[in-house]
């Protein structure tokens, strides 16, 4: 991964509001091929911030976790939704489930727990980083690795300037 590629933002949500902001920002700039890579503590937010962007996107009904089926495909109103959940995978079998035809593919991707398996993402992603806060709020450490990932994190830390 070439640093020189990458651009660095923090998002504060207060609380499940702040987190639907983002999801629905993030959504409003993704095409197929997008790839967004969520991290953090258990129960920081990572399912709900996914259930917000897919609703974003116009996914119709429920998206669960799909913490024991590995990856669930949704059909969204522009595109697919396909969301990964990592968490109980080795890097081997991560490997051989075929990751990259989701993360080149017609849809976007988002995936829980892709810390465990550094090697196998895209190189031009945005991650993100959910810490828990008091009273219910989530911090975002969000870095955006490559086209157009590092121009995401400008144009949110505009809208975040805008807003203060």
């Amino acid at each position: 991964m070439d640093r020189r590629y990458s651009e660095e933002t923090e998002w504060t949500a207060l609380d499940p509001s702040g987190t639907i902001r983002l999801a629905e920002e993030l959504a409003a700039w993704s095409a197929p091929g997008t790839v967004i890579t969520l991290d953090g503590d258990l129960g920081a937010g990572k399912t709900f911030f996914s259930q917000a962007f897919a609703k974003a996107i116009g996914v119709p009904g429920v998206v669960n976790s799909p913490t024991f089926t590995i990856i669930k495909e949704y059909e969204g109103a522009a595109m697919p939704f396909y969301h990964m959940d990592v968490y109980r995978l080795s890097q081997i079998e991560a490997d051989e489930l075929g990751l990259d035809d989701y993360f080149y593919g017609d849809g976007v991707t988002i995936v829980e727990w892709a810390s465990l398996i550094p090697e196998l993402l895209p190189d031009n992603r945005i991650e993100l980083f959910i810490s828990l806060l008091e009273n219910d709020g989530r911090r975002f450490r969000i870095r955006g690795i490559g086209e157009p990932y590092t121009l995401w994190c400008r144009k949110l830390q505009e809208t975040k300037e805008e807003q203060a």
